[in-house]
C-alpha cells in the first residue's frame, strides 16, 4: 500500500510507503530529497496513519527511506502570501491531534539528520528510538523563527523550560545521547541496530492490549494538556472500554491458567 500527496494540483512523486509486519504498519517517508516537513509530508502521514489502523494494524513504526529522517521545514511554502497571512499553510493542530488522538501507539525509527520539523514529528510519537550517530535539534532560529509545530511546549515537558529555551534559542545540533540523557527521546541504539530494536518495540506494542493502549494515550495527553486532576476526573470514563475488553478477559484467563506474561492478546 502507498499514500501519495499533492500540491498545487500536481501529482507529487511518492511521499510515503505502508508495509505490514504482521500488526505492525511500517510507514516510510520517502519524500525526496531529504523528507522536508510541511503539508505535503504531513497529510501523507495522517493519510497513510488512518489506513493503517483501518486495515487493522495495532502499532505503526515510523521511519525514513532516505539518508535522513527529516532535515527540516521545506521552506519552499514560506512564500510572501503565508508571511503576509502570519500563519503556516496548515494548521499544526490537525497533525499534532492526528498523532495524539490515533488508538494505535506510534514509534519513531530515527537516524540521519532530524532537524526542525522532523524532531517535532517525533516528539509527537509515543516512542522514539534513535541511531547514535543521529544529529537531532530544533534549529529554526537560523530561518528567523522558532519550533512552529508544538516543539518548544513538547521539550517544557519533557526536558524543562531551561533546556527547552536552549534548544530553541541556540538552535544547536545534539547527539543523541545527550537527548536521550536529558529525557527528550526514549532510546539510543548502535546505527546498525536501530531498525530491528524499532520493529521489535512496535511488535511488543502490537501484540499488546491495543483498547488499554488507547486508553494510556487518552489518559496521558489529557495529564499532558489539562493536568493530572483533569485526568483523574476523565480516567473512568476512559476505562469503560477497557473493563469490556476481551483482551481483558484473555489476560485474566491466561493469568489464572498461567501466570503473568502468557496472555496473547487480540486488540479487541
Amino acid at each position: 500500500m502507498e499514500a501519495e500527496g499533492h500540491q498545487n494540483g500536481q501529482a507529487d512523486n511518492k511521499i510515503v510507503t505502508v508495509e505490514r509486519h504482521g500488526n505492525v504498519a511500517v510507514v516510510t517517508m520517502v519524500h525526496r530529497p531529504y523528507n522536508l516537513s510541511g503539508p505535503t509530508l504531513y497529510r501523507a502521514l495522517l493519510a497513510a496513519f488512518e489506513g493503517a489502523v483501518e486495515a487493522g494494524s495495532r502499532a505503526i513504526l515510523l521511519k525514513s527511506g532516505l539518508r535522513h529522517f527529516c532535515a527540516g521545514a521545506d521552506v519552499s511554502l514560506w512564500d510572501e502570501r503565508i508571511a503576509n497571512e502570519g500563519r503556516a499553510a496548515m494548521d499544526p493542530l490537525i497533525l499534532l491531534r492526528g498523532f495524539e488522538q490515533l488508538p494505535v501507539p506510534i514509534v519513531a525509527a530515527v537516524h540521519g539528520a532530524c532537524l526542525g520539523g522532523g524532531l517535532e514529528l517525533v516528539l509527537a510519537c509515543d516512542i522514539s528510538v534513535v541511531a547514535a550517530s543521529a544529529k537531532l535539534g530544533s534549529v529554526e532560529v537560523a530561518l528567523g523563527v522558532h519550533p512552529l509545530l508544538g516543539g518548544i511546549q513538547r521539550q517544557v515537558q519533557r526536558i524543562g523550560a531551561v533546556r527547552a529555551k536552549e534548544m530553541a534559542l541556540l538552535g544547536h545540533r545534539y547527539d543523541a545521547a545527550t537527548l536521550e540523557r536529558w529525557g527528550l527521546i526514549n532510546r539510543v541504539v548502535p546505527d546498525d541496530q536501530l531498525e530491528s530494536a524499532a520493529l521489535t518495540i512496535a511488535q511488543e506494542l502490537a501484540h499488546g492490549p491495543t483498547v488499554a493502549h488507547a486508553a494510556t494515550k487518552r489518559l496521558v495527553a489529557i495529564a499532558t494538556n489539562e493536568g493530572v486532576d483533569a485526568a483523574d476526573q476523565k480516567m473512568w470514563e476512559i476505562q469503560k472500554p477497557v473493563w469490556a475488553s476481551q483482551d481483558l478477559r484473555t489476560g485474566l484467563d491466561s493469568f489464572r491458567a498461567r501466570g503473568p506474561g502468557f496472555a496473547v492478546f487480540e486488540g479487541k
